[in-house]
Order: structure tokens, then C-alpha cells, then sequence
């Protein structure tokens, strides 16, 4: 007898199913291993890149870096507006973790309510939100030493203007996010930005920063912009008007300072202005530009263009003689008036006494398309291509509408509307010989050639040597003289519209003139929006002003003398000024 046994049938059944199972189950951890191959095969080569971007929107994030906003300065290359850097402090709410006594501190710090930060910080589902923009250095620095989680700096800049008032309403300014808001500032935005730049950087699953990456682009600087302005001149205008405004307790005031050469505007001030450094409390009305966004009616600032058309035309003579009457002349319904009675005088003296009657019997000469296309020719109506937002263009009605007595009144500033700008503009054609320049607000190399012939040039000198008259002891305008220089302009007062009536006791002064006359450089113009006291004519009140900022305008570009020193000749002192008629 054999001593092994047999095995039972159980025993080998049993031992088959074992095999089998283990089979099988090899062939599960197979087929899982073959899965997860063909998983990360299919993730890691057909579906990276996908994988890839949103791996990175989760923790990837592109900053935008700021770019320094370029340079504005004068003619001369002093600075005018200027961009220094600053800290903003932002935070992500979700990371945030301060103490009720550093949220305290920080509030005293930033000089901010504790429930403005406190709402800020609570602001679910944002990782940025700015706690406070634009902090000096050491402020910013102060806040970040408080050790609280959760807040970061950001660098920004901020505009500078070292002029402050005095060139406000020229540049204007920028708003926190660095972008022009008025003035110099909006026209020329995209030329003073620059291009931001950009870093990449990766974040925690709480917004914290943890690695900067790379670089993306650099941020590329803003250019710098050179104006026409001279500061000098601009100084001496602005306080000027300041003077003129506190001696005759006026509403407001304007001046602009054209180069009568190459168009170039070398001051432009306003009064009231205001602080762009800061603006708290600073009234919408306190920002307007009065010289170029405001129209008024320019009074007897017109004659000369009505005189220079009516010799182009034909229909008088340097020698003509205009009978004025009593001062006195009724057209249709309507009568018009001088201050007094001239009688029979010359063309010249029109403009010396500033004579309404004169003037308008000259108009009405001239055939009502003529006179318009004139006055069109000089600006008038258009809207000066100065590059400045809002400049306003005026208003000369459609010929075809026109009555006899609007005619008329037009010829000595009266249903017509101007800006001082439009006004300095139109004076270029009597500085080059009947021709007007175009103006701009930025340095010129080359002069522009781009100029409109208005008036023939002998018009042009007939109508120079008569406003020459004006400045005269006998005209309106004797303290608009300058010492050591021929001087010529125009006198102008006007009644204010006012709810579609004139005003009997708010008035506009303003002269206009250009110096030296042998030789025109300069060209000055001044309004003088109602003046209260002391006075309310041009001559008083803003030819004054002429003479002092003429004069040292004309010794800051060194510009020499026409005349003998002690040629200023004022009336006596128990001569009445000669007044000009509204």
C-alpha cells in the first residue's frame, strides 16, 4: 500500500478556484495599471496644456505694473507738472488678520474711519480692494510695520503741479488713476501715459503673493510735453490780474499773451483759479477756463475789424469823414448812442473816441455777406484749433437773418459772442500785415506757415496806425502806454446779457493791443468780467493791466525799444480820460 494518500476531489477544486482568483484579480490590478497609464498619458500629452491654464488661473496672476506719466513744461523747460511716486495700500479681505487694536492704529495712521476700513476689509469673495490710495512713503511704510496679514503695498504716482494756481486752468489735472481730467492733462493723455507693464506672479489658495515669476513687459514711460508758455510772463500776468480784480472788486478776469509771430500762446491766466495740488472745496465754476471756454460780447474790441472790412471794400478812405451828429443815430426802431457828441470826425477818430454812431454807419456801408465773410475769415464763429477741451467757438449769426440794426450793433461788439482767446487770435491780423495766425498752447521751433490773409496789408497798417490813437492823451486808453515802446489796441466796455436783456450795472472791460507797433511782437488781451468799483470802462480798468504785463513781457524776451524813453503822456490831472461810447 502506497503511504501518500489521495487527495481529496474537494482539496484540488478548492486549489483551482484559489488559482483563479488570483488570476483574476492580477488581471484587475492589470487593467487599473493599464487605467492609470493610459490616464496620465491622455492628462499629461493630449490635456496638458488645458491643465496647464487652469493650474495657472488658480494660482497664476499677471500685475499690472503703472507707468511714470511723462513731463509738462514751459518754453523754457521748468517744470510744470511732474509725477512722484506713492504707496496705495490694498489688501486681500480673505487673508486679513488683525487685532481690534491694530485695525485702531491703522485707522489713526491713514487718518480714516475705522468702519470705512472695516467695511472694506469685509468685502467677501474679492482678494483686491484698495484700504487707501496714494500714501507718501513714510505714511505707507508706518502702515506696513503695524504687522497685520493680509496687507500689501502697491507703487502709483501722483501729479505735482509746482505753479499750483497760477497754471491751473492751462494743465488742469489728473484723477487718482493718473488719467487727465481737464486741460493739458485730457488733450494730451495718450502722449503723457506711457504703456503699463506687467510681472506674473503665483498666489496661495489665500490671494498671499509667494513667488514672482517673471517680467512680462517693462512699463514704458509717458513723453514729456513742452508748451509755448513762459512762466515769467505767466507769473507777472497772473498777478496782475490778481491786482485788477482786488482794486476793482470784479467778478472775474482773464488774460492771454500771444507771440504775433509764430501764434504761440506765452500766458494764459483766470481768475478765480484753484489749487490742482488740492482740490477739496474747490467749486465746478472756480475750474473754468474764462479765457478760452467763455463767450462774451467784445464791444468796442470790434471796431477795428469793421474799419479794416469797410477799406477792403471800398466804401471809405483813411481820409473819410463820418458825420456822428449828436451822438446820436436812430436805426428802425432802435437808437444808437455815444457818450457825447463828436460831429464830423475822421475814420481815425472813430476808433480814438471809440464812436458807436460812426461805426455802425460804416457797417451798414457794407453789403451783409461782405461784412460776414470778413469777420468769418478772422475767426469768428470757428472754434480756435488750440488743442484745448471746450474752446469755445463763438457766435456770428447767418448774414441772411441779419436786420439793419443788428448789422449795425455788430460793428461795435454788440450781438456777437467771442472768447478772449478767439479775440487775442483775430488781433494777429494787425502784427502781420492782414494776415491771422493760427495759435497754439505748444513750443514752435518754425513758425507755422499755415496762416488765413484776412485783410490786405495796407488796410492792416491804416487800421495799426489808427488804434495807435487810442493810447494817445486824447483817446480812451492813455494808461495802456509803455514806457520806451509804440503801443496800439482797442478799448472795449459792453453791457452783460442778462436773461436775454442787457444789464444797466454789470459791465465787461477789456483792451486789447499789440507793441511795439514798428515792429509787432507781442499781443495782450484782458477782460474784466464786472467790475463793481473804482471804475467800470476798458480804459480804466483793464488797459492798466495791458501796460504792466506788455511792458514786462516785452523786457522778458528782450525785445528792444521803439520809442525814447519818457514817451508816456498822460492827460492832466484835471482832464477828464476820454470815454468810449457802449
Amino acid at each position: 500500500m502506497s503511504r501518500i494518500a489521495a487527495r481529496p476531489a474537494s482539496h484540488l477544486l478548492e486549489l483551482h478556484l484559489q488559482r483563479w482568483r488570483g488570476r483574476v484579480v492580477a488581471g484587475l490590478l492589470l487593467l487599473w495599471l493599464l487605467g492609470l497609464v493610459m490616464r496620465a498619458v491622455y492628462l499629461q500629452g493630449i490635456q496638458h496644456d488645458f491643465l496647464q491654464r487652469k493650474g495657472n488661473a488658480v494660482v497664476s496672476r499677471v500685475l499690472e505694473l503703472p507707468a511714470h506719466r511723462g513731463m509738462i513744461t514751459d518754453r523754457r523747460g521748468e517744470p510744470l507738472a511732474i509725477s512722484t511716486p506713492m504707496e496705495s495700500l490694498w489688501a486681500n479681505p480673505a487673508s486679513v488678520n488683525a487685532s481690534p487694536d491694530q485695525l485702531k492704529h491703522l485707522s489713526k495712521l491713514l487718518n480714516m474711519p475705522l468702519a470705512d476700513i472695516q467695511k472694506r476689509l469685509g468685502e467677501d469673495g474679492k482678494e483686491f480692494v484698495y484700504i487707501k490710495r496714494q500714501l507718501p512713503p513714510e505714511q505707507a511704510a508706518a502702515a506696513t510695520q503695524l504687522g497685520i496679514p493680509g496687507l500689501y503695498l502697491r507703487r502709483e504716482y501722483r501729479r505735482y503741479y509746482p505753479s499750483a494756481d497760477v497754471t491751473s486752468h492751462l494743465l488742469g489735472f489728473t484723477n487718482v488713476d493718473d488719467k487727465g481730467q481737464e486741460g493739458m492733462e485730457l488733450t494730451y493723455q495718450n502722449w503723457l501715459a506711457g504703456v503699463p507693464g506687467s510681472r506674473r506672479v503665483i498666489k496661495d489658495r489665500k490671494g498671499n503673493i509667494v513667488e514672482d515669476v517673471e517680467s512680462i513687459q517693462s512699463p514704458k514711460p509717458g513723453r514729456d510735453l513742452a508748451l509755448s508758455i513762459d512762466m515769467k510772463i505767466q507769473y507777472l500776468a497772473y498777478r496782475e490780474l490778481q491786482n485788477v480784480v482786488a482794486t476793482f472788486k470784479a467778478k472775474a478776469a482773464a488774460i492771454v499773451v500771444l507771440d504775433a509771430r509764430t501764434g504761440e500762446i506765452l500766458a494764459l491766466a483766470n481768475l478765480p483759479s484753484y489749487n490742482p495740488n488740492n482740490r477739496q472745496g474747490v467749486k465746478p465754476w472756480m475750474m473754468r477756463n474764462h479765457a478760452v471756454t467763455d463767450e462774451y460780447e467784445p464791444g468796442s474790441t470790434m471796431k477795428p475789424f469793421t474799419v479794416a472790412a469797410a477799406l477792403d471794400a471800398g466804401t471809405i478812405k483813411p481820409d473819410t469823414m463820418i458825420d456822428t451828429g449828436d451822438g446820436s443815430f436812430v436805426v428802425g426802431n432802435k437808437r444808437i448812442h455815444d457818450t457825447h457828441a463828436n460831429g464830423i470826425i475822421s475814420i481815425s477818430q472813430i476808433i480814438e473816441k471809440s464812436s458807436n454812431v460812426g461805426a455802425a454807419k460804416i457797417a451798414l456801408a457794407l453789403k451783409p455777406e461782405y461784412f460776414w465773410d470778413e469777420l468769418h475769415k478772422a475767426g469768428f464763429g470757428t472754434t480756435p484749433q488750440v488743442g484745448f477741451p471746450g474752446a469755445a467757438s463763438g457766435k456770428l449769426r447767418p448774414y441772411q437773418s441779419w436786420r439793419p440794426i443788428e448789422q449795425a450793433t455788430m460793428a461795435f461788439g454788440n450781438g456777437i459772442a467771442v472768447s478772449l482767446l478767439q479775440m487775442a487770435r483775430a488781433y494777429t491780423v494787425f502784427a502781420n500785415n492782414g494776415e491771422m495766425r493760427p495759435v497754439t498752447m505748444l513750443k514752435q521751433d518754425v513758425a507755422s506757415d499755415a496762416g488765413t490773409q484776412v485783410f490786405t496789408p495796407a488796410a492792416a497798417h491804416e487800421v495799426l496806425a489808427m488804434m495807435e490813437t487810442v493810447v494817445s492823451p486824447l483817446g480812451t486808453a492813455p494808461r495802456a502806454q509803455v514806457a520806451g515802446y509804440r503801443v496800439a489796441g482797442k478799448t472795449g466796455t459792453a453791457h452783460k446779457p442778462v436773461d436775454g436783456r442787457y444789464s444797466s450795472d454789470k459791465y465787461i472791460a477789456s483792451f486789447i493791443g499789440l507793441a511795439p507797433v514798428s515792429n509787432p511782437r507781442l499781443i495782450v488781451a484782458v477782460m474784466v468780467d464786472e467790475p463793481t468799483t473804482g471804475g467800470y470802462y476798458g480804459g480804466v480798468v483793464a488797459a492798466p493791466v495791458f501796460s504792466s504785463v506788455m511792458s514786462g513781457a516785452l523786457r522778458v524776451l528782450d525785445i528792444p525799444p521803439d520809442n525814447p524813453t519818457g514817451n508816456v503822456v498822460l492827460p492832466p490831472v484835471s482832464a477828464k480820460v476820454e470815454e468810449e461810447s457802449m
